[in-house]
């Protein structure tokens, strides 16, 4: 397996817009929490599409597919880091929301993915 373009990944590119919107999100977030959900929230969304493109850098197949699995993760602490912001009444649900939307899309684009590099 030759490594991948990641700019030619929509499931990457979807990934850093998803980062750039909840930089943008958190950004709102009181300042007692920059080193506590702040900084956790953001380090997982950075980690979706940083493991994505480590991935795709690999020259194997199922190494490709283990950096998928570990994106595959932190979208679902991502989700649940995000339903914390609504739940701590940290920031309204509608300006989560349509993180979340765009994350559930992520979600199935990696699964579709790693169910096809194990055909």
């Amino acid at each position: 397996m030759k490594s991948h373009r990641i700019e030619d990944l929509k499931v990457w590119s979807k990934s850093m817009a998803l980062v750039k919107e909840v930089y943008l999100v958190t950004a709102e977030l009181p300042s007692e929490e920059k080193f506590g959900l702040l900084s956790q929230i953001r380090r997982c969304a950075v980690s979706i599409p940083s493991n994505i493109a480590e991935g795709a850098g690999r020259n194997n197949k199922n190494e490709f597919y283990q950096f998928l699995g570990i994106a595959f993760g932190s979208t679902y602490e991502l989700q649940t880091q995000l339903q914390l912001l609504i739940d701590l009444n940290f920031i309204s649900e509608t300006k989560i929301v349509p993180l979340k939307v765009l994350l559930a899309e992520i979600q199935k684009m990696i699964y579709s993915l790693k169910t096809n590099l194990k055909l």
